[in-house]
């Protein structure tokens, strides 16, 4: 297991299933990571970041990756640091 040299960021917010899922994934690889809060009626933040509204959003500076989707970063953080 490969582990990230810079600290992760997972832009989400509380109640959302596929943030869980991310979540979850990073603790079971025992991956440190960065929460960051999504008001869910204010998603300007998360725009800034990825161009879009949807979360999960993990930041990857490791990787120089940023992206949106559950099943997609779950299959990057296996990839990188599974």
């Amino acid at each position: 297991m490969s582990e990230p040299d810079e600290m992760l960021e997972v832009y989400q917010f509380e109640g959302c299933p596929y943030c869980s899922k991310v979540r979850q994934k990073m603790t079971d690889l025992g991956i440190d990571f960065i929460a960051r809060a999504v008001d869910p009626d204010d998603r300007s933040r998360v725009e800034e970041v990825s161009g879009q509204t949807n979360v999960p959003v993990l930041v990857d500076p490791n990787t120089d990756t940023t992206m949106p989707e559950s099943d997609d970063i779950v299959e990057h953080l296996e990839q990188h640091y599974g």
